[in-house]
């Protein structure tokens, strides 16, 4: 299939997350900590640790959230909290109820209101909106609707607001030991220095525009929020989640979660679009086939009974259920990695018969579009690794003959029937394989499920969870509603800060610096440490003049070329990037030794930036020394000066910087070498 986004027709909704930068969080005192560079720092830092145990629970009105509902099917989970004194107390611990809310956070979150034309209610109400995957200790997120519509201009597109709102942000999840087994018990750990931070949530109304330019409408609101002044910055402070439909799919809307680069949101729309398309076309085979769950679940209790008598005659371990077969004595000498590693540890494994659905599981009308991946991701959120099915198979160690047994077992009709298998411990089997048959029965009879997906860097989704529903909100019994004055609202449209474009201007006037890079400045993380380091700068007039265009091109260019090398930038505290300029204007240092200091931080080799001159013997040469230095290259190079004359200034310099880079500056270096050369006497 070739059909390309136009032809698709997709429809776009952002919901922009942005932590608010109040210093403090929403419902209590507690101070919002700079994240620790990676996990083990993390746990340096939070020095206390206590676990939890979540469930689904009905709303008041007696119904369960389907995604929270999904989450309770998992085997359960123990959630290991850690903490940091500093930034969290007994409200994030759920152990006091919460603290009056931050009017700060209020502010600035009808400011935003203001500069977006929305209408902002006079009692606003918390809610408490379902979440049991961990990320809050509560089982809850507060939340609180500020302002419904309004809308922002991106050139000459006008894009609605459908509401404003602010709520905590979640726990942050420590990748490294996300899931660990310990005494039979799955552990999965968060720390709570993100928990409780504010945030603001705006969702815009579903538009149509090409992925490129949804890219700009996201950079638009970016910036309008950035131009207050009041908003955090950096990775992980702003993050794009974007509902996705296409023409055809019915009212079914994907929402993508946790895209954290605009470079990312082109690739999740087209991939998404796709997705739902090709799904549409794999629902349409599934209903030409005439597969019908209760078709396969007459044929298994036909089969039930047959097995029965087969068990009194042959004395087999064979036992079969309306939602599979076990075959897991047959499997005993299979070759596969996988299929012996799951019997060792005890699994069972079953297969399920799909009749007239031969070639469906593997059909892919785009490229990694498939039935049987669709599958398989959703068994993944069990703890399972995937799935077989009969179209790739033989394969993954999975032999002919194994095949047959299968096929024999089941009964299968050859090239006409379908089967998968899955290993999974005896506990989860049969949940596992009931939600496989719901969710090709979904995919039969609505086309696209309605799911909330993840993002991945390479601009693919996978599946996280059914979309929630109206039960996920309830209200929030600890906090009266809060009051909205008249006096509040004009406040808060006296305050509306300068448009993006007046504050570019405004930063190339005030820093006589260029458009490009005063734009690179503004959307970078870096815009207040500018400020501060040349405010600095000019104030206590350093014995060396650093420009605020070489200062912005070290943070906007210098350390973005070294994270694409691979470096990490988390590992540069705003501490040490201050203590390297701080030196460089004392003439301590060079500007060509700030590049060096950045990267030997940033590849892990020091920690400080006195460390990082140790280590790469950074220093200050002497005149006198620099000049015998130069002298002895230009005697040992007699030849190159003879044949280029003024054109060997290029080799040169290269040798001259290989020897004293980082110990003089390229300037004066470049100024002795051409007196040297015309110095020269000629052979």
């Amino acid at each position: 299939m070739s059909s390309s986004i136009d032809d698709i027709g997709v429809k776009v909704g952002l919901e922009i997350h942005q932590q608010l930068a109040t210093g403090r969080k929403l419902f209590c005192s507690c101070a919002q900590v700079v994240e620790a560079a990676d996990d083990d720092d993390n746990n340096k830092q939070n020095t206390f640790k206590f676990q939890r145990r979540l469930r689904a629970t009905k709303s008041e009105l007696g119904m369960h959230d389907p995604a929270a509902l999904f989450e309770g099917t998992k085997s359960k989970t123990t959630i290991e909290y850690l903490a940091n004194p500093e930034s969290s107390c007994l409200v994030e611990q759920d152990e006091e109820p919460p603290h009056t809310m931050d009017c700060h956070a209020k502010a600035i979150v009808l400011e935003i209101a203001a500069m977006l034309n929305s209408n902002i209610f006079e009692e606003i109400y918390p809610m408490r909106k379902t979440v049991v995957d961990g990320s809050n200790t509560t089982g809850f997120q507060r939340t609180m609707l500020v302002s419904q519509g309004g809308h922002y201009n991106v050139g000459s597109k006008k894009i609605g607001v459908q509401s404003i709102c602010l709520e905590e942000d979640a726990a942050k999840i420590l990748d490294r030991a996300a899931t660990t087994v310990t005494d039979n018990k799955n552990i999965k750990r968060y720390g709570l220095e993100r928990l409780g931070v504010p945030l603001v949530e705006i969702a815009t109304d579903p538009f149509e525009a090409p992925p490129g330019q949804v890219r700009e409408i996201a950079l638009s609101l970016g910036r309008l929020l950035r131009s207050t002044r009041k908003v955090k910055r950096g990775l992980g402070s702003i993050r794009q989640d974007i509902n996705i439909s296409i023409r055809g799919g019915g009212n079914t809307v994907i929402e993508v979660k946790g895209v954290q680069q605009l470079e990312q949101l082109e690739k999740v729309i087209e991939y998404e679009a796709k997705r739902q398309h090709g799904l549409l076309t794999i629902s349409q085979m599934i209903r030409d086939a005439g597969w019908n769950y209760d078709d396969d679940d007459d044929h298994n209790d036909h089969n039930d009974a047959k097995q029965t008598s087969s068990n009194n005659t042959n004395n087999t371990n064979t036992k079969k259920t309306h939602t599979g077969i076990d075959i897991t004595h047959h499997f005993t000498g299979c070759k596969s990695k996988i299929i012996v590693r799951a019997i060792q540890n005890k699994h069972r494994i079953h297969a399920l018969q799909f009749k007239n659905m031969a070639g469906i599981f593997g059909h892919s009308p785009y490229k990694g579009i498939r039935l049987g991946k669709e599958i398989a991701e959703m068994v993944r959120f069990f703890g399972i690794g995937g799935i077989f099915h009969s179209d790739e198979l033989p394969d993954y160690g999975i032999t002919d003959s194994d095949i047959n047994k299968i096929k024999n077992t089941l009964e299968i009709k050859e090239n006409t029937d379908a089967f998968l298998i899955l290993a999974a411990p005896q506990s989860t089997i049969h949940t596992v394989t009931h939600h496989i048959i719901q969710r090709i029965t979904d995919i039969k009879d609505n086309g696209i499920p309605a799911d909330t997906r993840l993002a991945l860097p390479d601009g693919t989704t996978k599946f996280l969870r059914p979309k929630p529903g109206a039960a996920r909100m309830y209200p929030e019994t600890d906090i009266p509603p809060i009051i909205v004055t008249h006096d509040e609202i004009q406040k808060a449209k006296n305050n509306r800060p300068k448009s993006w474009d007046q504050s570019i201007a405004d930063m190339q006037k005030k820093y006589s610096i260029n458009t490009q890079l005063a734009t690179q400045l503004y959307d970078s993380e870096y815009l207040e440490l500018f400020e501060e380091i040349v405010a600095k700068e000019r104030q206590q007039q350093q014995q060396q003049s650093i420009s605020p265009t070489f200062v912005a091109s070290i943070l906007c260019s210098t350390i973005t070329n070294l994270e694409r090398n691979g470096l990490d930038a988390k590992l540069l505290t705003k501490n040490e990037i201050i203590k390297t300029f701080e030196m460089l204007g004392k003439a301590k240092i060079t500007k060509e030794s700030v590049e060096i200091i950045f990267e030997e931080i940033m590849a892990g080799n020091a920690k400080t930036t006195q460390e990082a001159i140790t280590n790469r013997a950074i220093g200050a040469i002497s005149e006198s020394e620099l000049k015998t230095v130069i002298n002895r290259i230009l005697k040992e190079n007699k030849h190159i000066i003879s044949k280029q004359k003024d054109r060997a200034i290029g080799p040169l310099m290269g040798m001259v910087m290989k020897e004293l880079r980082g110990k003089a500056s390229g300037q004066t270096i470049n100024s002795l070498l051409v007196r040297g050369i015309k110095e020269m006497p000629s052979d």
